[in-house]
């Protein structure tokens, strides 16, 4: 009987640790969108796209246009491991210029 308990134990103690390392993995990926790449950007929510790109420039000025920039940009061939701030910064520079002109 006792040797029953002994591998009922390690096998809960298994079980736990597989369930700890698995909420951390799942932990680990859920991460900021302002730190993802573009394919990320695709699947995120209209709401978390309006709130990272207004992190990103730190403006509440053209951030329809900004996320539709980005948008069409994560539309783009090969475009899904492009980091989000690097065409946040690309768009929002185009915008700059645009006005001033």
């Amino acid at each position: 009987m006792n040797f029953i308990k002994k591998y009922f134990k390690i096998f809960i103690g298994v079980g736990v640790l597989i369930l700890a390392v698995t909420v951390f993995f799942f932990a680990q990926r859920s991460g900021t969108l302002e730190t993802g790449t573009l394919k990320d950007w695709r699947a995120a929510a209209i709401e978390r796209r309006v709130a990272a790109a207004q992190i990103l420039t730190g403006a509440d000025k053209n951030i329809d246009m900004l996320v539709a920039c980005i948008d069409k940009m994560a539309t783009l061939p090969d475009s899904g491991e492009m980091a989000i701030r690097d065409a946040a910064s690309l768009c929002y520079t185009g915008i700059q210029l645009k006005e001033n002109l």
